[in-house]
């Protein structure tokens, strides 16, 4: 039985048992929870990075970061499935996904920022990243993810969450058409709900 090492805040290995369960795999997926900090875990001998998730094939064989094991579910499935196989509407379902993590990024460099020690904090970094998802937020509102589930809808939720889980929700006052198409998904999506912290 492969296995998916994660952290249950990590919004990307998130998207990826949200992206297993969409496929048919959830079930005969393990989820070992991995320690990002502790030397001693593991996983840095498993991902050399030291990051999850990490996906640990029978065969021993890691596979790592989020995007390359949805792909690989993905070609499990078949193909086709969560990232489509024709290329304009392949290459949307990337750039969403794109940003989606790139959602996630930014939010997490905030939070690491923020526990810093008070005298070392760069309030000018925090408000670069905090710019950077004000304007994908913004977009988004603009223009809710549509169509069939994507790799990009589901990276896009999971960054959601992780605004909700982090940041309290704060998103959802400026963009509530953001806001009505994440209960969209969860609707749609049993498994966001189903991996919420």
């Amino acid at each position: 039985m492969p296995i998916l090492r994660y952290s249950a805040a990590s919004p990307y290995a998130r998207k990826c048992r949200i992206a297993a369960e969409l496929l048919g795999f959830g079930a005969s997926l393990a989820l070992v929870g991995a320690d990002t900090t502790d030397p001693a875990d593991s996983l840095r001998a498993q991902n050399p990075l030291g990051k999850v998730p990490t996906l640990i094939l029978d065969s021993g064989e890691t596979i790592y970061d989020s995007r390359v094991i949805c792909e690989y579910f993905d070609l499990l499935a078949g193909g086709g499935k969560l990232i489509p196989a024709e290329p304009a509407v392949r290459v949307a379902a990337l750039t969403l996904q794109s940003l989606g993590d790139g959602i996630n990024d930014a939010a997490l460099l905030i939070r690491y920022e923020a526990t810093r020690p008070e005298p070392l904090r760069s309030s000018d970094w925090i408000a670069l990243q905090a710019g950077k998802l004000d304007r994908a937020l913004a977009a988004l509102d603009a223009a809710p993810p549509a169509g069939p589930v994507t790799i990009g809808h589901v990276a896009v939720a999971a960054a959601l969450g992780y605004l909700d889980l982090r940041f309290e929700g704060a998103w959802r006052a400026k963009h509530p058409a953001l806001v009505a198409w994440l209960d969209a998904f969860a609707d749609e999506v049993p498994a966001f709900e189903a991996t919420r912290l």
